[in-house]
């Protein structure tokens, strides 16, 4: 079968998102070329598309040719990746399993600008692409490449059962925390600036559910605090032992363009914690998928087509928040 030679990406110009043809490099000893058949769409791909990078990060495919020194992945093999690419291999970070902080890591956006998800094709270092289980669709697999990623490693660093986790929001980051910790062991309270997100939380598994205007409502406070919506939330009523625990861990998911200020009398006062999470090293990232097949989880999606007029309606919709499954 003979090999493709140009690659059809998606790109930002001049703020609207084109098809742009590009050259395929040879593939190095340990490159995977894969046929892209879905990726996930993230808040970060709408943040680059003024850039004008090679846009996507959330990739599935199939695998179509490798490296010669390849041993991991073969053709017709289903993978995934496309945030984390690469890193030194031998820093103290990569060491100790932390790559993902490697100061000489290749992240989408920060190099590698011809390479992007949102294409027919995207090469993979072996070593940075995952194998897609087989109890797993490359549908719901692809947003899990960096949503899934990011909201279980935070969760694992800290979580454990009994735990009360509270999450405020339930969008892409928000209504797969509330699956991953549900499953964790934890009690999961839900905060919601609308009361018709309810049933929807409390089938991902919340035990509890609030709207952010009655913070007062709930009778016992959450000691891990997960903040996945598109805005921070009132920090001085939030961090409030009635509320939020002594000691507790606060957990930014999302990154607003906007600072991040919080009070400092609580932080020294009640010992809360910040939490940080870029998704997740790669041995974490397996470990992540094959919890979610274990335990049935699954992101909820909404498709478009993979054209110039499909990304632009993602985007859109992602930006206003009007993304539904279907």
């Amino acid at each position: 079968m003979a090999t493709a030679t140009t690659n059809q990406v998606y790109r930002g110009i001049e703020g609207a998102v084109k098809k742009v043809p590009v050259e395929l490099p040879v593939l190095g000893p340990k490159d995977v070329l894969i046929r892209i058949t879905h990726s996930g769409v993230c808040a970060t791909d709408t943040a680059y598309v003024p850039y004008g990078i090679a846009l996507g990060h959330e990739g599935v495919g199939v695998v179509v040719k490798v490296g010669e020194s390849v041993t991991q992945f073969k053709v017709g093999d289903r993978a995934g990746g496309g945030y984390h690419r690469d890193s030194c291999g031998y820093c103290k970070y990569c060491l100790t399993g932390n790559d993902i902080w490697c100061y000489d890591r290749i992240i989408f956006g920060e190099k590698d600008h011809n390479n992007g998800t949102f294409g027919e094709y995207y090469i993979g270092k072996e070593t940075y692409l995952h194998r897609i289980p087989a109890g797993l669709s490359s549908e719901d697999a692809a947003p899990l490449m960096c949503a899934g990623a990011t909201t279980y490693s935070a969760l694992v660093d800290v979580c454990k059962p009994g735990d009360r986790v509270g999450i405020v929001g339930i969008g892409g980051l928000g209504h797969l925390a509330i699956q991953f910790a549900a499953k964790l062991g934890a009690e999961v309270v839900v905060w919601s600036t609308t009361s018709a997100k309810e049933k929807e939380a409390r089938e991902f598994g919340a035990s509890e559910f609030y709207l952010l205007s009655e913070l007062e409502k709930i009778t016992k406070p959450v000691n891990i605090l997960i903040i996945a919506g598109s805005k921070y939330p009132d920090w001085p009523k939030f961090l409030n032992k009635d509320i939020f625990a002594r000691a507790g861990t606060i957990i930014p998911l999302a990154a607003p363009h906007d600072k991040l200020e919080l009070p400092a009398w609580p932080l020294f006062f009640d010992g809360y914690n910040l939490h940080s999470s870029l998704v997740a090293s790669r041995g974490r990232h397996d470990d992540m998928l094959d919890f979610a097949v274990h335990h049935h989880i699954k992101p909820s999606i909404e498709r478009f087509e993979m054209s110039e007029k499909g990304i632009a309606e993602a985007l859109k919709k992602l930006a206003a928040g009007s993304v539904r499954p279907v």
